[in-house]
């Protein structure tokens, strides 16, 4: 059985989200990542992956992001503690809010972040590098179809 969590790559002139993971935090904490969470169960539902970023990321930063939401990928792996998650990964635009650390017991701090920023800093870990990646790609690619 594995647990289901999104996480949102939010951009806003051409800088990214990117929290401080509290360091309270069981898996990772104090480490860089995108704003997310866990699926929670809801029965029969439609948009529940979409839901659930947007619902995290107000609740963990106090910002909305647009409703139309892009893939960028999904990955599986195994916490310290023998729990098996699937992470999922969506490009997300901002739409309006302040960025704050709103939830202290998940986010210990908020930053707006370029993509060399990201790659280049310490405390950046491998999945969330290769996540920035592959968003930044497909950005680069809605916008290059976006002007054909």
């Amino acid at each position: 059985m594995f647990y289901v969590n999104v996480e949102g790559a939010i951009v806003k002139d051409d800088k990214w989200l990117i929290i401080e993971r509290s360091k309270k935090e069981e898996h990772a904490g104090g480490l860089l990542s995108l704003v997310g969470g866990t699926v929670e169960q809801e029965g029969h539902s439609t948009k529940i992956l979409e839901r659930t970023v947007k619902r995290e990321i107000f609740e963990e930063v106090g910002v909305y992001v647009k409703d139309e939401m892009i893939y960028v990928r999904s990955t599986s792996f195994v916490t310290e503690d023998g729990v098996h998650v699937i992470d999922v990964v969506f490009l997300c635009e901002y739409e309006s809010g302040e960025a704050f650390a709103k939830s202290p017991d998940e986010v210990d701090a908020v930053y707006w972040m370029t993509p060399d920023e990201i790659l280049l800093h310490p405390q950046s870990p491998i999945w969330l590098k290769d996540s920035i990646k592959d968003a930044v790609g497909k950005r680069k690619s809605l916008l290059i179809n976006k002007y054909q």
